[in-house]
């Protein structure tokens, strides 16, 4: 079962519930607060003095079946070569957890997005599953990652996508409808935008 929800409702949850074991895969300089342990693929064991550390060294998440209550992948899953098999290992070793991913719009706006990330992502709210798909450039990033998070703030739902899931992950690996698509010119549209306000202003 997979759904949306919050990352605030996910912070109450885990709040909520002090004696879960919990993880943090993939999270950088930026671990949850709750988080019992962290694991990177860098080695930030001097970063968390306080925490416990498991630098990830193969595609194997170095841990036991079930070992942990909760399982936190913050713009994580994008990154990973095989998408599929991630998905596998997030449920073998938790019994639940939060994804933030990505929405297709952030992915395209963002310039540090267009070399890392390999994976388009979606929720189909009728199915309840994740829907995955290979990243397409739809037009030049236009934005860095400080002024995508100051948007974030207001636009949250449109860039982010905020899901918790519990036993397993229900995705589709979807095929690109049209994979010759052409790329949108963003000073095309920011000529025709700014045609159109003069047109505007000399009527």
């Amino acid at each position: 079962m997979i759904r949306r929800s919050s990352k605030k409702f996910i912070e109450e949850t885990l709040l909520s519930n002090p004696d879960w074991y919990i993880l943090d895969i993939g999270c950088g300089y930026n671990a949850n607060k709750f988080a019992s342990v962290i694991c990177d693929v860098n080695d930030l064991s001097n970063y968390y003095p306080n925490k416990k550390f498991t630098k990830l060294t193969e595609k194997k998440l170095p841990f036991k079946d079930n070992e942990f209550d909760f399982i936190i992948a913050s713009h994580v899953m994008e990154h990973v070569e095989d998408v599929e098999f991630f998905i596998k290992e997030l449920e073998r070793v938790s019994k639940q957890g939060y994804l933030e991913l990505p929405t297709m719009l952030e992915d395209n706006l963002v310039f540090e997005n267009k070399k890392d990330h390999l994976w388009h992502m979606d929720f189909d709210d009728v199915e309840f599953k994740l829907l995955i798909s290979k990243k397409v450039q739809y037009f030049e990033p236009v934005l860095t990652v400080s002024s995508i998070k100051k948007l974030n703030e207001l636009f949250r739902r449109s860039f982010i996508l905020e899901l918790y899931w519990e036993k397993n992950i229900d995705y589709e690996i979807k095929k690109l409808a049209n994979e010759n698509f052409k790329k949108i010119s963003i000073a095309l549209l920011l000529k025709k935008y700014f045609s159109k306000r003069l047109r505007m202003l000399l009527k």
